[in-house]
């Protein structure tokens, strides 16, 4: 692993799905703590580390909505939710001796810290994780709206899209054997052909900051290192509008 990273300041969307491990719902412990080996190996590097969690392995606003819930209130259950998962990775990230804050974008004093943007930068200047929970704080945004705003803020080099599998593919690799990975894709790309990157409202606001989005495999211990130290299997999505080697962006 390389002892000087390609970035200095990154934040990881991680969703939380994530963090089930082989189960259906709820929070695996030996998956968050592979999770916060991975970010400590990261932290080691001397990178500056932020980190966006979902709450979909507990709540997911948007299918409690499509059984008759407001979709305002499903989505606030939501962002409880993601509060809960970044309460179990702070203590997973503090018991392998990483310092690191938990600032929620719902004020809720007595379990973590309220989201002020200087504050957040402060604390990454001191060397601790910064866990970003309740989304943007706000219903009917996703957590990937709100990684990408909370990058923007922060000024990441980078946001890392943490996933399943290990980058952008132009059909389902699970479901399809032929699936063609991309190296590299534009943010045009990614919205005109609707790749199921981020959402548009995420890939749309990393464009606009100029924030590339690399997607890579969560599942895969190290990969998170080897990415941000300019190796590893990833898709990087940017300002150009390349394919990879194999496959022209355009031309599938």
């Amino acid at each position: 692993m390389s002892s000087d990273p390609v970035y200095k300041r990154v934040l990881l969307k991680c969703s939380g799905e994530a963090l089930m491990g082989e189960g259906e719902y709820g929070i695996d412990f030996d998956t968050v703590t592979r999770i916060a080996r991975d970010i400590a190996r990261v932290h080691e590097l001397g990178v500056e580390i932020c980190v966006v969690i979902g709450g979909g392995n507990i709540f997911r606003g948007i299918s409690g909505a499509t059984k008759g819930m407001q979709r305002a209130s499903a989505d606030y259950m939501g962002m409880l939710a993601t509060v809960m998962n970044a309460l179990a990775l702070q203590n997973t990230l503090e018991g392998l001796g990483i310092d690191t804050r938990v600032l929620s974008a719902i004020p809720m004093q007595s379990v973590c810290e309220p989201y002020i943007r200087r504050r957040a930068i402060r604390h990454l200047e001191k060397g601790r994780v910064v866990i970003f929970a309740a989304g943007t704080g706000n219903p009917f945004f996703t957590t990937d709206t709100a990684a990408a705003l909370r990058a923007a803020e922060m000024g990441c080099d980078a946001l890392l899209k943490g996933t399943q599998v290990d980058g952008v593919y132009d059909s389902d690799p699970k479901k399809n054997p032929d699936a063609h990975r991309f190296d590299r894709l534009g943010y045009m790309d990614v919205l005109a052909r609707d790749l199921k990157v981020m959402d548009a409202s995420a890939v749309s606001l990393a464009r606009e900051s100029d924030i590339p989005i690399v997607v890579f495999s969560l599942q895969s211990p190290g990969a998170f290192a080897d990415v941000v130290a300019g190796k590893g299997v990833c898709t990087v999505v940017d300002g150009g509008n390349r394919g990879n080697d194999k496959q022209e962006a355009g031309n599938v």
